[in-house]
């Protein structure tokens, strides 16, 4: 992983959405850190969305909408579970810095978050970066089994309706893997993204108003061909 030096002066919205279409991102070393760094990994971690893989038991979850997904309703709610210690997962590197900056993108339409409720209580979500017709996550949570993964299938499901040819996730985890998400080389990487920069992507294809049946939401994620 290539570290850019430290990003100490001011990054204003329009900056950052240029360091993602040069393929670097910011990051801090803890969210009591005000510094921020750009980083660019050696190998970028990639979620193919024609190769996207639901397990049968997830499927299975999705399709009987115990939880209900929206978009873009509670974006301070996702940033607020990611920042939040988890099991495996004792230190957030979401600062203040990190927290206005990507807030100021949501209201400019330029990022965007999946909601997951159980019970009308927020159980899970995430939240990334759309550019173009790329999309490049940047974290996601849970406080209920399989809400996170719930929030992915949706998201997939939206970015293959919308267009979008990319789906950045920075890293490889074995939670991604299991979805069929790869690693790349930078050059590799930087060849998929200028030509997914072409263009314009709809975030919003399958609306913006009510939640999207998980039956619906699988047809679209999977394609025609499904995977599970």
């Amino acid at each position: 992983m290539t570290r850019h030096g430290n990003a100490n002066v001011e990054i204003t919205p329009e900056v950052l959405l240029k360091a993602y279409a040069c393929g670097i991102f910011p990051m801090a070393e803890s969210a009591d850190d005000q510094a921020l760094y750009w980083i660019e990994p050696e190998e970028r971690g990639i979620l193919p969305l024609d190769q996207f893989h639901v397990p049968s038991r997830l499927a299975r979850t999705v399709r009987s909408d115990r939880f209900s997904v929206t978009v873009d309703r509670d974006f301070e709610g996702v940033l607020d579970g990611c920042a939040a210690p988890q099991p495996g997962r004792t230190r957030t590197w979401i600062n203040a810095r990190i927290r206005n900056l990507y807030s100021a993108l949501y209201e400019r339409g330029a990022c965007h978050s999946v909601e997951v409720y159980q019970d009308g209580i927020l159980a899970g979500g995430l939240y990334g970066v759309s550019l173009g017709r790329s999309f490049f996550g940047e974290s996601m949570f849970h406080v209920v089994r399989d809400a996170s993964k719930v929030a992915l299938v949706h998201l997939v499901a939206r970015l293959r309706a919308g267009g979008y040819h990319l789906l950045d996730t920075q890293f490889i985890t074995s939670h991604l893997a299991s979805f069929g998400a790869i690693e790349v080389s930078r050059q590799q990487y930087h060849r998929m993204l200028d030509a997914a920069l072409v263009g314009e992507a709809d975030f919003m294809a399958l609306g913006g108003g009510g939640p999207v049946p998980g039956v619906e939401a699988l047809a679209h994620a999977l394609g025609p061909s499904p995977r599970f």
